[in-house]
């Protein structure tokens, strides 16, 4: 009977042995997955708050970047506005990393604000979205973090790239640069898309390009970045906007003739760059 009990403890040993084992296997696998997965933030901090929005009538979650190096405190604030179907997150990987890394001391806190599904980033039956981004996240991200509210860019993608002219447009001067890559603009009511726009009211209230051409001020009172893919579908509402730039003698880097698309290779393939235009500009604001 001694025999057996010393048998059945050394088969229990060795399939804990076996056990322990197997899970320490499949730790380092998953720290392997898991570093595949998970891009190097190069230092940088993420945090996820929420914005109990008054503009909007909910609570919406955002997104906040704080670069290594240095405190927080005064650092300039990028706001960057995520496209259709996007979300606060839609960015955050490697090259946002790696071009926010890339620009040291100079680098902005940033906020991805969350702007719904097809929000459009403009005041609107849904909720004022324009107010949300400058009276509700601007605030909370300078007060939570620190980042310095008189020096303050803005920019984002496709939808977003649209929303931070259209939010520029209603509020000249409040900027220290403004980015549009890859902008959903239409220069008719007709060619936009569905769920763009209210109504053809709420398309001539926020139409950049005919603003451009009327009362470019707002357009012309901080540097301003436009770029898209040679191969992307906004490309005319974009030149459209390009020549009214140009006509108003804005202080404006514009670049539709790179190879690319309306898709994240092509906005991926150029975050270096557009973190060096908002990082420089805004070293600059204000001096």
């Amino acid at each position: 009977m001694r025999e057996r009990r010393i048998s059945r403890a050394t088969v229990w040993r060795r399939r804990l042995v076996a056990l322990l084992a197997l899970v320490a296997v499949g730790l380092i696998a998953w720290r392997v997955v898991k570093s595949a997965i998970e891009p190097d933030r190069h230092g940088a901090s993420i945090e996820h708050i929420t914005i109990a929005s008054h503009a909007v009538g909910e609570d919406l979650p955002a997104t906040v970047v704080v670069p290594d190096g240095t405190d927080s405190s005064k650092r300039p604030l990028l706001v960057f506005l995520h496209g259709r179907g996007g979300d606060q997150n839609s960015e955050l990987d490697g090259p946002f990393y790696s071009a926010l890394a890339d620009a040291g001391g100079r680098a902005p806190i940033v906020a991805f604000p969350y702007g719904g599904e097809t929000s459009y980033w403009h005041d609107r039956s849904d909720g004022d979205w324009d107010r949300y981004v400058v009276g509700e996240v601007i605030p909370a991200v300078a007060k939570q973090f620190g980042a310095d509210p008189s020096r303050v860019a803005i920019g984002g993608i496709s939808m977003g790239g649209f929303g931070a002219y259209d939010i520029a447009l209603h509020h000249p001067g409040r900027f220290c640069a403004v980015g549009g890559h890859s902008p959903a603009i239409w220069q008719t009511g007709g060619e936009t898309a569905a769920g763009a726009f209210d109504d053809a009211e709420d398309f001539a209230r926020n139409d950049v390009v005919a603003a451009a051409k009327t009362s470019p001020g707002a357009f012309t009172s901080q540097p301003d970045w436009l770029d898209a893919g040679a191969d992307d579908p906004f490309q005319a509402g974009d030149q459209a906007f390009a020549d009214a730039l140009r006509a108003a003698g804005a202080d404006a880097t514009i670049k539709l003739t790179d190879p690319g698309g309306h898709d994240s290779d092509y906005w991926n393939a150029h975050w270096g760059e557009y973190m060096r235009f908002y990082a420089n500009a805004l070293a600059s604001c204000g001096n």
